[in-house]
């Protein structure tokens, strides 16, 4: 064999796992890790059982375990096999395996019986089932097997936390092989006008021209890769033979692409397959479109999708060094200098953006979810995915999985469509099939039966067929047919509905064709569209906007299929509740399957406690509305200590507490502001506390003449406001504790003469002047010289006095 950079640590490795029974390999793409290294553990003879190697994608799992058959001169199904979702080869001491599989083996077989090590290869990309895969291995490992062997190997990953979830395990190093690679930028960023293949062709030719030897390009996906060769067509020399290479390809076309070329010079247009695990012999060049197609959790499917985004540095550096394998080489980037340095440095993990349904499926399979993730699972996102199992069925009330759950786990689908199958048999796999994959229909109207009869080749409405999109969905029908039961039949919205019981929408009031879903969420569909007029559809594809997601495909559905398949889901609620609209409780019983109302009817006899409780909500949004005498109220018990707090805030945070007894007949905006709140803060004080607050901060001053004046408490100093004469013969004056009374005398036509915190110093000062001048503006009105020795009154001298 020829000798690989990865020869030389092999014994260190081996001698790590056999001492500590794990480890962490970090070896860059080319070191030869994936071919030697199950190999070398094989022959150090570190277990009797099986040795199971993770691959995340199945292209490279099937590619490696041929290679390592290829090297002890068998063929996959001897000493090594590999095992992936419909097909498999399997070995008698190594098996290549893709991810999903090692998590059935897990969930099936906690102990893993018959193995005895697990590797998890290409452990950089973070999918999110090699995380849970190492997770539950972890765990076995701790509970059940302490002999297993686990050996994490990475490409680019930095190994320390890896390490340490694994108790600190020994970090083995390799170097990689490779050349000096040339990098060609973009000198100037691409128009938004120009589409990316087009854009990627005239790279392609450019490096075709500049260079010499193999050409791998890296696209984001099939679709991509079919319209560059279009773009390609007849603009390079002859000799050049382009191979695709993607996932969905047929095996014998994948081997065409990994193969050399006898004659000529090889283009192999590929997604990010052809990142790490896979050697393309003869390459020498590398052009990068710039983009990666990853699984993202799309709001509006509900589910996983594949989106393009931007490549990491990361992924942009491992995609350059395939064009350094051989020989020096080139490569050549769809973007400018200066964009690159805005790339991000590594690609998210897939458990931080993905949907978690799956996850939090596996999880109640397993009984904990208490288990070591490199990257924990978001609570809120894993509430959200655990809250959607309970609706289908698959977990109970206290999150336990059910036999439907378990069901659902057996299946490759994810738990939505899983669910419709189980449910509705053998009659859903096409719509299974077609909602797992992309629109087949492109500018389509957003019926969903007008998919189906594309499926059946009989769609002859607008927009476009994607052919290539049926090709890939036809086989997947019979392949989820498989061992399902017949049922009675369902319609296509009996269906629909049973993978989406939260997107079932109800039209709203109103011209636009808007909806309410029963999830609680709002979408609208395009006026023009032929479903728009519905007033029930299932909605199985949205643009996941937060506020009010555009319907991509939807189909209608009857109100008599609703309640034929959520019966149990539907009934009456009593509701009272404030109407921010109309301003007033609204009491009503309404029928309702989720937040949709299917009836609605008044509730004339709402008992009264509802009634004041919904206008709690009502005061909160109209905000305390005091009289002036619950406002001096307030100020008074504000200026005792030890008494309760009586401020706005604290008020309205109790509002439960003191204003609910005493709210009955108040149901409108209009009852509140008539209602006077100060009998429900009297009664938030004890007869103690009410003698405190009358002694410390009485709530009247009572005049020389006997009235009781209202003291007002807004401003720091108490204050009262009457007549000037009321308060002749006072020699001390008025005083609330220790705080003097600020005193506004008025005149005799209600003006303002004198504002006084010493009124004694008053009648020997200012009065004078007073006197003075409002003898002669009111002259039957007494103004004696000594006020102090003259009786109060309000009342006019007599004639002649």
């Amino acid at each position: 064999m020829t000798d690989l950079p990865i020869d030389i640590i092999l014994p260190d490795l081996v001698a790590a796992l056999g001492q500590h029974g794990r480890a962490v390999l970090q070896a860059p793409p080319g070191a030869g890790k994936t071919t030697r290294v199950p190999l070398a553990m094989l022959k150090a003879g570190l277990t009797r059982g099986k040795i199971i190697m993770l691959e995340p994608r199945r292209l490279a799992a099937r590619a490696a375990a041929e290679r390592l058959a290829e090297t002890l001169g068998e063929q996959p199904g001897q000493t090594v096999g590999y095992r992936m979702r419909g097909e498999s080869q399997p070995g008698s001491r190594i098996e290549v395996v893709t991810e999903g599989i090692l998590t059935r083996m897990i969930q099936s077989d906690p102990a893993l019986t018959d193995v005895g090590a697990v590797i998890f290869d290409e452990f950089h990309e973070r999918s999110l089932n090699a995380d849970l895969g190492l997770a539950l291995a972890w765990e076995s490992r701790a509970v059940l097997r302490p002999d297993l062997i686990l050996l994490v190997m990475s490409a680019t990953l930095d190994a320390a936390p890896v390490a340490a979830m694994l108790d600190d395990a020994p970090v083995i190093t390799s170097r990689g092989q490779s050349y000096p690679v040339t990098t060609h930028f973009l000198d100037t960023a691409l128009p938004k006008t120009i589409r990316l293949p087009q854009a990627t062709a005239d790279l392609v030719v450019r490096a075709v021209q500049e260079t010499k030897g193999g050409v791998l390009v890296f696209l984001p996906g099939e679709g991509e890769i079919r319209a560059t060769m279009a773009a390609l067509s007849g603009r390079l020399p002859d000799g050049c033979v382009i191979r695709p290479l993607y996932g969905a390809l047929p095996f014998k076309d994948q081997r065409a692409a990994l193969a050399p070329v006898t004659t000529g010079r090889k283009i192999v247009l590929s997604t990010s397959i052809a990142e790490t695990s896979l050697t393309i012999p003869d390459i020498r060049v590398v052009v990068d479109a710039g983009r990666a197609r990853r699984a993202r959790f799309d709001p509006g499917s509900g589910m996983s999708r594949l989106v393009t985004e931007r490549v990491s540095r990361a992924e942009a550096t491992q995609r350059a060094g395939r064009a350094g394998r051989v020989a020096p080489g080139d490569a050549y980037k769809l973007w400018t200098k200066g964009e690159d340095g805005a790339l991000p440095a590594f690609a998210p993990a897939e458990i931080e953006a993905a949907d978690l349904a799956g996850l939090a499926l596996e999880l109640a399979v397993w009984g904990s979810d208490d288990l070591a993730f490199l990257t924990p699972p978001s609570p809120a996102a894993l509430a959200e995915a655990r809250a959607l199992l309970q609706n289908l069925g698959a977990l109970d009330g206290n999150l336990r999985i059910t036999a439907h759950g378990r069901a659902l786990a057996a299946l490759p689908l994810h738990p939505r469509l899983g669910h419709m199958l189980q449910t509705a048999g053998a009659q859903a796999a096409p719509l299974a099939a077609l909602l797992a994959a992309r629109d087949p229909l492109r500018g389509a109207p957003v019926d969903l039966a007008l998919r189906i009869h594309a499926l059946q080749g009989r769609y002859d409405g607008p927009g476009q067929v994607n052919h290539a999109a049926l090709t890939q969905i036809k086989p997947e029908i019979a392949r989820l047919a498989r061992g399902l039961p017949k049922t009675a039949p369902m319609t296509l919205a009996e269906q629909a509905a049973l993978a989406y019981p939260d997107r079932i929408g109800l039209r709203r009031k109103g011209d636009a064709p808007r909806y309410l879903l029963s999830g609680g969420k709002g979408a609208i569909i395009d006026s023009a569209d032929p479903l728009a007029g519905q007033r029930l559809i299932v909605a199985t594809d949205l643009d996941g906007d937060k506020l009010e997601a555009r319907v991509r495909q939807a189909t209608t559905i009857t109100e008599a299929e609703l309640r034929g398949l959520f019966a149990d889901r539907i009934g009456w609620h009593d509701l009272c509740q404030w109407s921010r609209r109309d301003g007033k409780v609204l009491s009503r019983r309404q029928e309702m399957f989720g937040a949709l109302v299917l009836d609605d009817r008044v509730w004339s006899d709402a008992p009264a406690i509802a009634v004041a409780r919904a206008m709690l909500d009502g005061v909160r949004q109209l905000g305390l509305q005091f009289s002036a005498a619950a406002k001096r109220f307030q100020a008074r018990v504000a200026l005792v200590d030890g008494l309760p707090a009586m401020d706005d805030a604290t008020l309205l945070a109790t509002l439960e507490d003191w204003l609910l007894p005493d709210l009955a007949g108040v149901r409108s905006a209009e009852d509140w502001k008539r209602f006077d709140p100060l009998p429900a803060l009297r009664a938030m004080l004890d007869w103690d506390q009410m003698q405190r607050l009358d002694t410390a901060a009485p709530a009247s001053f009572e005049t020389p003449l006997g009235r009781k004046i209202p003291i007002d408490y807004d401003d720091a100093t108490p204050a009262i406001t009457l007549r000037l004469q009321e308060m002749f013969g006072t020699t001390r004056h008025p005083m609330v504790g220790r705080i003097p009374l600020r005193i506004t005398l008025l005149s005799p036509g209600q003006k303002p003469v004198q504002v006084t915190q010493d009124i004694v110093g008053f009648w020997a000062t200012s009065y004078a002047d007073v006197r003075r001048d409002m003898r002669g503006r009111y002259p039957r009105h007494p103004w004696p010289e000594d006020p102090t020795e003259a009786d109060p009154t309000l009342r006019t001298k007599q004639r002649g006095t």
